[in-house]
């Protein structure tokens, strides 16, 4: 555990002696994601790709809910800190490149709101496990800049074109039943207790299976993210990045703080 002692912003349970290893989102705020924890969680994937004890990885939120997303203080010095916005759009890169390029097996767990850099993770995952209850959001352009991250790498590939759009542009909330029935996730269990056995069922039976033939099979179909990411994606991550200097984000985080609707 000593080799994950740096990611002082996330919880690293494990690994168990099947090689699972649990990243928790474990913080205030439900899981908010914090200045520390949007860079420990950008970069942890590379140390999980180089632990030899690590067979698959396990992601979740605990608590009531997998992440509200990044904290308003964050947003807040992205408005004003050209320094931070720089680095913050690092991050959010490499966020998405290193999970990708990530050759062990990972599964999310979802319940209540995932939102931000959590919801990255969870749908880049290569098994998305949510309850029905789940509430995914994908909460850009409410806030006032363009859907980077992760959307365009990988929402019009799991969901299509049309729903990616209707949702990524409204900010409409996805329940995980919903969620599951347009394609964005990969299974959507009954029950909210039946989350943590599914999920880690799924994840022990990756780790038991043949590694390399289950690592080479990942490395294979991230290629259409690779492909898209090329182009598309520091496209999308610019664009956003440069709304954070702009004025829309301004109101969208005023009426967030405020709790009302904003006025583009």
């Amino acid at each position: 555990m000593d080799r994950y002692a740096r990611f002082g912003h996330l919880r690293v349970d494990g690994p168990d002696e099947a090689g699972v290893i649990e990243l928790v989102l474990d913080a205030p705020n439900l899981n908010a994601v914090s200045e520390g924890a949007h860079a420990d969680l950008a970069e942890v994937w590379r140390e999980f790709d180089a632990d030899p004890a690590v067979m698959a990885v396990l992601l979740r939120g605990e608590g009531k809910g997998f992440s509200a997303g990044g904290s308003f203080d964050l947003v807040e010095r992205l408005t004003t800190d050209y320094d931070a916005r720089t680095r913050t759009m690092r991050e959010a890169r490499d966020l998405v490149y290193n999970i990708i390029d990530c050759s062990k097996p990972i599964v999310s767990a979802v319940h209540g709101p995932a939102v931000g850099a959590g919801l990255v993770a969870a749908v880049l995952a290569d098994v998305s496990v949510v309850t029905k209850t789940a509430k995914i959001i994908d909460g850009h352009t409410r806030l006032g800049v363009a859907a980077g991250d992760h959307a365009a790498v990988c929402w019009p590939l799991l969901c299509g074109m049309a729903k990616a759009k209707y949702y990524l542009m409204t900010c409409r909330p996805l329940s995980g039943e919903e969620a599951e029935r347009i394609g964005l996730v990969s299974l959507c269990v009954e029950q909210d207790a039946d989350l943590l056995p599914t999920a880690r069922e799924v994840a022990h039976e990756l780790a038991a299976g043949a590694s390399t033939a289950i690592r080479w099979t990942k490395q294979s179909l991230n290629n259409w993210y690779r492909q898209v990411a090329a182009s598309i994606f520091d496209s999308s991550l610019a664009l956003e990045f440069y709304g954070f200097g702009g004025p829309e984000i301004r109101e969208g985080l005023a009426s967030h703080r405020e709790r009302r609707k904003p006025s583009f």
